[in-house]
């Protein structure tokens, strides 16, 4: 029954625990702050602070006093200390000109409370805070102090800042002797770090890569950004370890603003470098490909990835490095580029025409295209345009914009290519002589290599004004304009060598004058024989100018 009532008494009182801890913590409310120490503003608690840390007027006791230590443990001076080397160790100087000397100061920004934030960027969980009538180091702040020392310092440094000033507090040039001889270490460790990274990049590194069989992507792409990554390892130690020195916090800040700039620098070259190595490895993969137009995508992708890289690596470098607020600067950039895109709407319809391009793949490098005015050979497709090389060798630059919106005709996509001229013969060649000159013209064209063997149309198939016409309708089966110039020419020499063979005359626009008073007078009348002489002469050039075996 006792127990019954004791829980019942004991679950009444668990709402007056947080003002009975309260009390008893605040028992150094009750007690009077020592001289030095005053908590009516942000100002005077900031001074108070510390200036009973300062090597000359050491007394923690009365630094400890600024604390709210309600529901934290542990010894008061040492979270006082470590507080201090927090700032220190961050970099945030203290300007007390510009810390509020109001006793009922309100923070606009934190719900008008009152509170006091010295850095909002380094140290958002630090601030001051009103209680009652006494501005102190927030409660929650206090809580923080052993975390926040632990990140500052971390990997054991915290005990090289007891260690080191046992050295000598001596001051020369400003600084203390421990400091100095810190200074030397610092300066040996980073040369010999810098030894050691050189040693492990240049030759084991390098000897394993080449012992894979990859020595030129090591030499030309993984050396240089394991160089790079050796002196961003180097920039990391550094700013670990000369936190140890506790310098003066006016040089400690600039010393803090250059490694924190150095940091995201050289990360941002560090990604620049891979972009090389992305590169070439989409190179490669293209180079497997019978397209030609992955080639020209692989340039285009490299300087894409790397202004990205070099913008994202701006936004850090202004954000991390010289702790500027990038939120306005891209609201400016998002208004801004509004105006810009409304400005530059040819130049977006490029971009979007090129990506267009490269993803239907109307035509690659070295097609021969056809569009309106267009007419030539793909030289390079850009971002903005795509270069042609016309047939009178000049060069044109066209908008992507304009060819995504136009007919194209591409030529270099043709299975077969079309050749069709008319073989003119004169009117004095006889009909059994063009028949068989008929026959050694299908015999060239099946004779051929790059010639279609299943549809060619050659026919005796018009009389005009001053000739027998044939038609000579083929197709060649070659990829470039090149090669087809070239299967002309050997087509076109196969007919005029025929012709001599056979004594085909061709025919060219003349006017023949009959004069029936001078019958001595005779026109050019080409020597006739029968049909069987016409084609042994056709038997006699399938022998010897195309090496047919006849029997």
């Amino acid at each position: 029954m006792l127990k019954k009532y004791l829980f019942a008494f004991l679950f009444l009182l668990l709402p007056c625990l947080p003002l009975f801890a309260q009390l008893i913590v605040d028992e150094q409310d009750s007690k009077p702050l020592p001289e030095g120490v005053n908590l009516n503003s942000p100002y005077h608690t900031t001074l108070s602070f510390f200036i009973n840390l300062e090597p000359g007027n050491f007394k923690p006791s009365r630094a400890a006093r600024t604390l709210d230590r309600r529901g934290v443990s542990g010894d008061p001076e040492d979270l006082a200390v470590k507080l201090q080397q927090i700032f220190e160790g961050k970099g945030v100087i203290i300007r007390t000109s510009e810390i509020p000397n109001e006793p009922n100061y309100v923070d606009s920004t934190a719900n008008l409370e009152h509170k006091y934030y010295f850095d909002k960027s380094r140290l958002p969980g630090i601030y001051l805070e009103k209680r009652g009538s006494l501005w102190r180091f927030s409660s929650f702040s206090v809580s923080q102090i052993n975390q926040l020392h632990a990140e500052t310092y971390p990997f054991g440094t915290d005990q090289l800042l007891n260690l080191l000033p046992k050295i000598g507090t001596d001051q020369y040039f400003g600084l203390q002797l421990w400091q100095i001889f810190g200074m030397m270490i610092l300066i040996l460790l980073t040369f010999l770090s810098h030894l050691v990274f050189t040693f492990l990049v240049d030759k084991v590194l390098l000897y394993l890569i080449k012992r894979l069989g990859y020595g030129y992507i090591g030499e030309n792409y993984l050396l240089p950004i394991a160089k790079i990554t050796s002196f961003y390892l180097i920039v990391l130690l550094l700013s670990l370890l000369i936190r140890v020195l506790q310098l003066p916090v006016e040089i400690w800040a600039w010393i803090v603003l250059v490694f924190n700039t150095l940091k995201p620098f050289l990360i941002t070259i560090i990604f620049y470098k891979i972009v090389d190595v992305v590169a070439a490895y989409f190179a490669s993969l293209a180079a497997k490909t019978a397209s030609t137009l992955d080639d020209q995508l692989v340039p285009l992708l490299r300087k894409t990835l790397k202004a990205l890289v070099i913008i994202v690596g701006t936004l850090f470098i202004l954000k991390d490095g010289l702790d500027l607020d990038i939120i306005p600067f891209l609201t400016g950039l998002s208004i801004g580029g509004v105006a810009i895109a409304l400005a530059a709407q040819d130049t977006i319809k490029n971009f979007f025409g090129s990506i267009m391009i490269f993803i239907d793949k109307p035509f690659q490098v070295g097609d021969w295209v056809t569009s309106g005015e267009i007419d030539g050979t793909v030289e390079e497709v850009g971002f903005r345009s795509t270069r042609i090389r016309t047939f009178r060798n000049s060069l044109m630059y066209v908008p992507n914009g304009k060819i995504a919106d136009a007919v194209v005709d591409n030529h270099g996509l043709r299975q077969y290519r079309r050749f069709t001229t008319t073989l003119t013969l004169t009117y004095f060649t006889p009909p059994a002589l063009i028949e068989q000159f008929v026959v050694g013209l299908r015999e060239i064209v099946k004779n051929h290599p790059k010639t279609r063997k299943d549809l060619y149309h050659i026919y005796f198939n018009n009389l005009s004004t001053y000739s027998q016409d044939v038609m000579f309708y083929i197709f060649f089966e070659v990829p470039t304009i090149q090669e087809e110039l070239h299967a002309r020419h050997e087509i076109l020499i196969q007919i005029v060598k025929l012709a001599q063979a056979l004594g085909v005359r061709f025919a060219f626009p003349t006017q023949t004058l009959h004069m029936e008073t001078f019958p001595e007078k005779k026109g050019i009348v080409q020597e006739q024989m029968d049909r069987g002489g016409y084609e042994n002469l056709l038997k006699e050039f399938l022998r010897n100018d195309l090496g047919q075996k006849l029997d």
